[in-house]
């Protein structure tokens, strides 16, 4: 079955950086749109950053574009989130998803999260 476990997560000082990573499994990797989202205590979604299945296309929210760089290897079935200048603001639980199609229909799968928290 589809699993997605993201890692990486931690306390962290304003300004300071940390690198999640997600791995995947139970479907075919390489054809799939990978998807980094985040949610803050009493705040909505937020989508961070896509990535296309080859690599080639990325886009990222506005209040993270210039810092965050998303990023996969397909040989190893794990996408990556990079996080740079960190703000409070950017506390959250983050967590990787993906639409995969199981024949019949795409169902959404998204992993336990990890935490990120911003000290100050």
């Amino acid at each position: 079955q589809v699993q997605l476990v993201e890692s990486g997560g931690g306390l962290v000082q304003p300004g300071g950086s940390l690198t999640l990573s997600c791995a995947a499994s139970g479907f075919t990797f390489s054809r799939y749109q990978m998807n980094w989202y985040r949610q803050a205590s009493g705040k909505e979604r937020e989508l961070v950053a896509i990535i296309s299945h080859a690599g080639s296309t990325t886009n990222y929210a506005h209040s993270v574009k210039g810092r965050f760089t998303i990023s996969r290897d397909n040989t190893k079935n794990t996408v990556t989130l990079q996080m740079n200048s960190l703000k409070p603001e950017d506390t959250a639980e983050y967590y990787c998803q993906a639409a995969v199609y199981d024949g019949s229909e795409y169902g959404i799968y998204r992993g336990p999260g990890t935490q990120v928290t911003g000290s100050s």
